[in-house]
């Protein structure tokens, strides 16, 4: 196990930016929301970006790895299994078919986003801090790895 004060410099910054993300995320409905929402807001953001050019969707895939890897290796290894999931699923579509039910399911699942913060009360963390949208997939993550009793 690595025990450098890097190793807990970035334990620290993924710890912090989980428990300031879980402040809006509190309502057992409006995590349930998130736990559907977000891999379907990040299906279909890479969905987007497929229908542009694959290649910008794995590049976009690629630079969100690298910054997961920043904040901690195990989280980047998850993400990138989802990541590459995801990937096969838009490769595997019909590629007149990736535009369309991607900016449907991404317009849904923001909407339900939207539900589920109105439910919490609090307005989503990302009006606060860009960087939020991409510790959300993180936040969901981290519930699969503590039940799997998996290490971040």
């Amino acid at each position: 196990m690595d025990h450098s004060p890097e190793f807990h410099q970035r334990a620290r910054a993924i710890d912090a930016l989980l428990a300031r993300y879980a402040e809006s995320h509190r309502n057992h409905t409006n995590e349930i929301i998130h736990f559907v929402c977000i891999p379907l807001i990040v299906l279909s953001l890479l969905g987007l970006l497929w229908a542009i050019h694959p290649v910008l969707a794995v590049a976009v895939t690629l630079a969100s790895l690298y910054y997961y890897t920043k904040l901690s290796r195990q989280f980047a290894l998850g993400m990138g299994v989802m990541s590459a999931l995801m990937l096969g699923i838009l490769a595997l579509m019909p590629p007149m078919t990736v535009l369309p039910v991607s900016i449907a399911v991404f317009v849904v699942a923001w909407i339900g986003q939207f539900i589920g913060h109105k439910i919490e009360g609090k307005k989503p963390s990302f009006f606060e801090d860009l960087r939020f949208l991409l510790i959300g997939p993180l936040f969901v993550l981290s519930f699969l790895y503590r039940r799997l009793n998996l290490a971040y």
